[in-house]
C-alpha cells in the first residue's frame, strides 16, 4: 500500500477516535486542510463513506468504524516499534536532501560539506533547481526560496534573508559601451533579462516596467544563465550585491534599492520540521549564515 495511504488511513483513525477535523488536526500536528483532503481522498479510494459530517463533527459509519478498529491495532504496533527504535532516532544519519536556486550554491556548499563532516553518517543530495520540489512528497527536507511567502498549509516557512540586487555591467561592457548617465539613456544600452512569461523577482519587474523591450537584447530562462551573462559582457544587468562583492570585475550602474530586495525563505515540511535532522542542519545553517555577505 503506498505511504500516502497509510497517511489516509491514520489521520482517519484520528478523526474517528477525536470526532473533529480540528481535534484530529491538533493530534496529528497539520492543518486541517490537510485532514480534511486526506478523509476525501480515503473515501474516494475505498468507495465508500468512512464519516457522517454534522455541524458537531464527524461520526463513523459502519465502515468507518471497522477502519477505527483495525487502525487501532496498527496505531499501537507503530507504537511499539517507535519505542524500539526511539533511542536510534536522535542521530544524524541517513540522506538530508536540501535545495534551492543556483544563486545560492557557492554559499551553501560550504554549508552543506561542513555539516556532512561533523556528521559522518550522513549522505546529501543538494537539489538546485527552479522548478519547486514538493515537500509534502518527500522530494526535500529543506527548501531555501526567494520571493513572497510560501503558502503550502503543511509547510513550515521561516524568514531567513533579504538578499540586495543592484544593478551591475561587466568591465569588459563598459570599455565597449560606456555607462549609462540614468534611465533616460537606457534605450543606447544592451541590458540582460528574464526571458518567458511574467517575471516574478522584483528587480525583473522593474526592469520590464523601465527598460525598453528593444534594449533587452540577451534573455535566459535560469538565474545562473542570466548571472554568467552580465560577467560575460553580454549587457547591463541585476546581480546580488554579495555576488558583485566577490571581486568578479564588474561595475555598479545602479546601486541596490528596497523594492528590488528578495526575501529568502528557509521552508520544511511539518511531519519534518522537529526531526533532529533536520533541526541540526537548520541551526548549522542560520549559525554559518551570520557570516554570509547578504545584506
Amino acid at each position: 500500500m503506498p505511504i500516502e495511504t497509510w497517511d489516509e488511513i491514520r489521520t482517519a483513525y484520528h478523526v474517528a477516535r477525536i470526532g473533529t477535523v480540528s481535534g484530529a488536526a491538533e493530534a496529528l500536528g497539520v492543518h486541517h486542510a490537510t485532514v480534511i483532503r486526506h478523509v476525501d481522498a480515503l473515501e474516494k479510494r475505498l468507495g465508500v463513506k468512512l464519516f457522517q459530517r454534522h455541524a458537531r463533527g464527524y461520526t463513523p459509519t459502519e465502515a468507518g468504524r471497522d477502519l477505527l478498529q483495525v487502525a487501532q491495532a496498527t496505531e499501537d504496533q507503530f507504537a511499539q516499534l517507535a519505542a524500539r527504535l526511539r533511542g536510534a532516532g536522535a542521530a544524524v544519519t541517513g540522506e538530508l536532501v536540501v535545495t534551492s536556486l543556483p544563486d545560492f550554491a557557492t554559499l551553501l556548499t560550504p554549508v552543506l560539506v561542513s555539516f556532512q563532516q561533523a556528521h559522518p553518517g550522513l549522505t546529501v543530495r543538494y537539489v538546485t533547481d527552479t522548478r519547486l520540489l514538493r515537500l509534502e512528497y518527500g522530494e526535500a527536507h529543506v527548501a531555501i526560496r526567494a520571493g513572497a511567502a510560501p503558502e503550502e498549509p503543511d509547510n513550515v516557512a521561516q524568514p531567513f534573508l533579504r538578499s540586495s540586487y543592484a544593478l551591475y555591467a561587466a568591465q569588459s561592457y563598459v570599455d565597449r559601451h560606456g555607462l549609462p548617465a540614468g534611465p533616460e539613456e537606457f534605450e543606447g544600452h544592451r541590458f540582460v533579462g528574464q526571458d518567458g512569461g511574467a517575471p516574478r523577482a522584483p528587480f525583473y519587474r522593474w526592469m520590464k516596467e523601465n527598460v525598453p523591450d528593444s534594449a533587452i537584447t540577451y534573455r535566459a530562462t535560469e538565474p545562473a544563465a542570466l548571472v554568467q551573462a552580465v560577467l560575460d559582457g553580454a549587457g547591463i544587468g541585476f546581480l546580488p550585491a554579495w555576488r558583485a562583492g566577490e571581486g568578479c570585475g564588474v561595475v555598479e550602474v545602479m546601486p541596490a534599492r528596497a523594492e528590488w530586495r528578495a526575501d529568502i525563505w528557509l521552508v520544511t515540511h511539518v511531519d519534518l520540521h522537529r526531526t533532529p535532522k533536520v533541526q541540526a542542519f537548520l541551526q548549522h545553517l542560520k549559525e554559518a549564515a551570520k557570516a554570509w555577505p547578504v545584506a
